[in-house]
């Protein structure tokens, strides 16, 4: 999928297949699904004219899509796609999509997005960004099959691994840096623990010297914190009666 039309959602989507009740709502080992109708529009609004392969979606599924918080370089924002946008993706690759799940996986799908950039402005902070307006979303590519050092340290301590990767590009007032995503499932403890909970470990990639030191000012304040925070607990301490 690539970036920069005003119809495309964030993400590429190249890994992604199918949903389950108890999973991510995609498929973490497949190849293409969703992406390939993803910004692609029939006249009546379901994004399956285009593509002869593709059944349509059943008519009452919405097509209305929300606009994501992520700004584009051309001053928009991202678009999500419809539920008849998903159903039809899912649909063209024989993943034997049902109707009901659309209202569970879009939100899911949307609010995991809106996440990752979250987590990418918390590294932007106090960055310059603001200066130009604020940081934007350049590009995005999924790389389900390039397992990151880190994804693969942790699935040697046990770990179960990533079930996707992602690579966004952010302009930062001219300057672009790239962010590695690695997405993570798990089920919390407890009633709930049918529920699906995501993991998503976000950090700047060690291509430049801009993400080393991003890294390093990070991991110091972290250090740092945990020991000013132990020296002021036993500070505390001592001035006990």
């Amino acid at each position: 999928m690539a970036s920069g039309s005003a119809d495309k959602c964030p993400v590429d989507h190249s890994a992604f297949a199918s949903s389950s009740k108890d999973q991510c709502p995609v498929d973490h080992s497949a190849g293409s699904s969703w992406s390939s109708i993803l910004g692609r529009h029939s006249q009546d609004g379901h994004g399956a004219a285009e593509l002869p392969d593709t059944p349509a979606p059943p008519a009452n599924l919405p097509l209305d899509r929300e606009t994501s918080s992520i700004p584009r370089v051309d001053g928009g924002k991202w678009v999500y796609p419809s539920q008849a946008q998903f159903f039809a993706a899912m649909a063209r690759k024989n993943h034997n999509p049902n109707e009901s799940d659309m209202k569970v996986i879009v939100p899911i799908h949307n609010a995991v997005n809106e996440r990752a950039w979250q987590e990418i402005m918390k590294w932007e902070a106090g960055q310059g960004g603001e200066k130009c307006g604020g940081v934007k979303l350049v590009s995005f590519k999924g790389r389900p099959n390039d397992r990151t050092p880190r994804a693969r340290w942790y699935s040697l301590l046990g770990y179960s691994p990533p079930f996707d990767r992602h690579d966004w590009v952010v302009d930062r007032c001219g300057s672009r840096m790239r962010y590695v995503i690695d997405f993570y499932t798990g089920h919390g403890g407890g009633p709930s623990s049918k529920n699906v909970s995501f993991f998503l470990d976000v950090r700047p990639a060690l291509d430049n010297w801009e993400g080393v030191r991003l890294r390093a000012e990070r991991f110091w304040h972290r250090c740092t914190g945990r020991l000013w925070g132990e020296r002021g607990k036993q500070e505390s301490l001592k001035s006990k009666p």
